[in-house]
């Protein structure tokens, strides 16, 4: 491989010599951090086999907004070495808008919807081609894959998916998800790439998820604002302790914050994979994370959801929802029944047999969501009614439960 011309391509004199030292250190036993304390004990690293990296515009560009090849590069080492210590990576990354920014010298992110999508049309092209030229510095191949909440949505798109990836994985190639900005609305899009990365964990069979950010993990308060805040290395569990020490913070250049960090991690944890917060800024950061950096998420505290419980839990959009009475609520929470007509209050949206909905409570509090067994039209007509009666109404009588028990997932679980 001839990487003194590729390199001329990108780098100046001194990080071609970075570079160099970086494919010297590629070939070396890299020594772990096994002297960082008592939470390393804690971090389960020898079941993880497949790790998913999901890495912030934050962590691949300036604070300009302009790509940073040395970025990638660093990030690169660090998955050639994980590579080449047997782990299988697949990586989700941001940097498409900021790319396009970088590409048109703009300083802000635009407002508007279809400047948002042509930057992200413009600026996916230009990252894709600085990961393939640095994957190759490390004699390895990448491919880009874009992603939807529709194809999480439907099954038959969902395991055509999971069949691309794993002949992807087959092969070597590490697979590089994004959102496709360019076409996303509201209606079909996943909205962060934080939330991205833990659907992408399932349909891989991922033991660890690495969110690479520009804050060290999490702290009990805003670091930048209170000097008393302290970071947490290890959760065993999420709580609504752990839950309140989120912000609303977010970086100028993407678009997560710690809030959907911690709905990743409860994502993940719920199938038993674990996740890990990590700051990109530091060196070997990703390497770490099977250490003592950042914030590690346990995911043997989950609840081991199967795929399909899961998917309805967390990769499906509901389609509308039903209200409940406080009978009815208090029968799905405490003893996890089927969901009968006779408990329905109300059913709001459109939605056709076999959807996902929300179920709500009077106080519109989501308790649980399943698979309903009826059309919403259909729901409206036997609402309040027997199971025995729904014969007389609708004129046929396929099922006494509008979502039978085995189809709902009670979110109080959570």
């Amino acid at each position: 491989m001839h990487l003194t011309p590729l390199m001329g391509v990108f780098f100046c004199q001194k990080t071609k010599i970075s570079m160099f030292c970086l494919l010297l250190k590629c070939f070396t036993p890299y020594n772990r951090l096994n002297n960082k304390g008592v939470f390393s004990m804690k971090r389960r690293i020898e079941e993880v086999k497949k790790i998913v990296i999901k890495v912030g515009s934050s962590s691949l560009c300036d604070k300009d907004g302009k790509i940073n090849k040395e970025k990638i590069l660093m990030l690169t080492w660090q998955i050639a070495k994980l590579k080449r210590e047997g782990y299988i990576v697949v990586l989700v990354s941001s940097g498409a808008i900021a790319a396009g920014m970088g590409a048109l010298g703009l300083d802000s992110k635009p407002k508007t919807l279809p400047e948002k999508q042509a930057l992200a049309a413009i600026g996916q092209a230009r990252l894709m081609e600085i990961y393939e030229e640095i994957f190759q510095v490390f004699n390895m191949k990448c491919s880009q894959i874009l992603l939807n909440h529709d194809d999480f949505d439907d099954r038959h798109r969902l395991m055509n998916l999971n069949h691309t990836i794993n002949a992807l994985l087959n092969y070597g190639v590490v697979p590089i998800i994004n959102e496709n900005d360019a076409l996303a609305v509201d209606e079909i899009k996943v909205g962060d790439n934080d939330t991205l990365a833990s659907l992408i964990v399932p349909l891989v069979e991922a033991q660890l998820l690495v969110l690479v950010s520009d804050i060290d993990g999490l702290y009990t308060g805003n670091p930048h604002t209170d000097p008393d805040a302290m970071l947490i290395h290890y959760v065993d569990k999420i709580d609504d302790t752990i839950l309140s020490y989120a912000g609303d913070a977010v970086s100028g250049l993407g678009t997560g914050g710690m809030a959907t960090k911690l709905k990743a991690a409860q994502m993940v944890n719920a199938l038993g994979s674990h996740m890990c917060i990590v700051n990109g800024q530091k060196e070997n950061s990703i390497l770490n994370a099977l250490d003592n950096e950042g914030t590690w998420f346990n995911g043997a505290s989950g609840t081991n959801m199967n795929a399909r419980r899961h998917w309805i839990a967390y990769r499906t959009k509901p389609r509308g929802t039903i209200v409940v009475d406080a009978g009815c609520r208090k029968a799905i929470v405490d003893k996890h029944v089927s969901l009968l007509p006779t408990g329905i209050k109300d059913v709001e949206g459109r939605f056709l047999e076999g959807q996902v909905v929300d179920i709500k409570d009077e106080e519109l509090n989501t308790i649980a969501k399943g698979v309903v067994n009826y059309a919403s039209d259909e729901i409206r007509l036997i609402k309040g009614h027997q199971s025995s009666e729904i014969d007389d109404i609708l004129h046929r009588h396929d099922y006494d439960e509008v979502v039978h028990a085995n189809n709902m997932v009670v979110l109080e679980e959570r």
